[in-house]
């Protein structure tokens, strides 16, 4: 396979040596940092403008990393997608919810693929935990009544932009483990400013069993995942250095083994990929990076976040706009009544017969706009697409899962 990069970090970096360790090419690099990918990028790769990857025949797909992150790399990466290319992405690009529908939207219209690089979900270690969660919702698991889930992230630098984009990622496991959460709280410091470095994140899934994500200090990054049960407990070790190997306690046994998160990519990429856990989509990604960027509004707030599931679509968006239009027009409509029976009483008193007739008009006005407004509710049924009328990318992801 031939890759084009669009950047670079260490999460594109993974990717790269288990692609070049496989015997595949790097075709193309653009944009990459002076210095990054020193000793992994081969030397005689060849230097273009990222314009040049928009062409299919420059390389079969391209992998966009976060350093050196710009608003022209994130429109790049718009173009790219909106060109149908094959990208495999960096988790998380941009914090930006919008930014990542955005790219839903766009990837559901051009039919490009987008991988995120979102590999621990398909380490066997995680399906046992998520076999512990759902057998022990009923009590029959071998842990017992599951109680509760703690996820403890440790980290040298704890600033706010990497507690963001660590828990980008490890929310994709709470995901995994206990379904897509519908509340969300926090806890941290004493004010939104110093809160990062203690932040702790309480979710709530669909089966009533608690998550709590902590962060603590630690020179040996990773994240440990504790599944407590009422007959014991079971915790996974996850380094962050790809040469560290992951452990499993619990049970009275403890389990060791690598894991190489390029690997589990590239097989993701191959459509290799299988087992318990199905592969991250893009509207995985997209949903970690709304739960992220949902915390710091709790922070500041103080208190917890109901989380729904929206459409996110041409149609939504429609909706929407149409629920706002419906009621700025009911307030226009009484605005229009005062107004006309007041220059109405007036014109009458001064003999205005113009001025009558004017404001004598209004019901007409009102009801020729209310009904202009009534006709654009039969838009939606003239648009068209591959998920019909109710068409969209997030929609369309939701019907899948059903």
């Amino acid at each position: 396979m031939r890759f084009g990069l669009l950047g670079f970090d260490d999460q594109v970096a993974a990717v790269l040596r288990a692609a070049l360790a496989r015997g595949d090419e790097v075709a193309a690099v653009c944009e990459v940092v002076a210095g990054a990918g020193d000793g992994i990028v081969p030397a005689t790769a060849r230097r273009v403008p990222w314009e040049a990857l928009m062409d299919a025949a420059s390389c079969d797909a391209v992998l966009v990393g976060g350093e050196g992150w710009s608003d022209a790399r994130s429109e790049a990466v718009k173009k790219l997608v909106q060109a149908g290319r094959t990208l495999v992405l960096s988790q998380p690009l941009e914090l930006s919810m919008l930014w990542a529908y955005e790219l839903d939207m766009i990837r559901a219209d051009s039919g490009a693929r987008l991988v995120p690089i979102l590999p621990d979900r398909l380490h066997p270690f995680i399906a046992r935990l998520r076999h512990d969660v759902e057998s022990g919702v009923a009590g029959g698991g071998p842990l017992g009544r599951v109680e509760t889930v703690e996820m403890t992230r440790r980290l040298a630098d704890r600033s706010r932009a990497a507690v963001l984009a660590h828990l980008a990622r490890d929310v994709d496991l709470v995901r995994v483990l206990v379904g897509d959460p519908g509340r969300l709280a926090t806890l941290g410091g004493a004010s939104a400013d110093t809160a990062w470095a203690t932040l702790a994140v309480e979710f709530t899934g669909p089966n009533a069993i608690p998550v709590r994500w902590q962060v603590a200090r630690g020179d040996a990054a990773g994240l440990a995942i504790e599944v407590i049960g009422t007959r014991g407990s079971r915790v996974i070790e996850i380094p962050s250095s790809p040469d560290d190997v992951w452990t499993a306690t619990g049970a009275g046994d403890r389990e060791r083994g690598r894991f190489d998160r390029g690997e589990a990519i590239l097989a993701v990429l191959d459509r290799t990929a299988g087992g318990p856990v199905e592969p991250a989509g893009w509207d995985a990604a997209a949903r970690g990076i709304e739960l992220a960027e949902t915390v710091p509004r709790s922070v500041i707030k103080g208190r917890a976040v109901d989380l729904h599931q929206e459409e996110f679509s041409e149609l939504g968006t429609f909706k929407g706009t149409m629920a706002s239009l419906g009621c700025g027009l009911v307030i226009a409509g009484l605005l229009v009544l005062v107004v006309a029976t007041l220059v109405g009483g007036i014109a009458r008193e001064a003999g205005w017969d113009l001025g009558e007739r004017i404001a004598g008009a209004w019901p007409a006005v009102v009801l020729t706009v209310l009904g202009l407004f009534l006709a654009l509710q039969l838009l939606p049924l003239l648009m068209t697409g591959p998920d019909g009328p109710a068409g969209g990318a997030q929609g369309a992801a939701d019907r899948k899962r059903e």
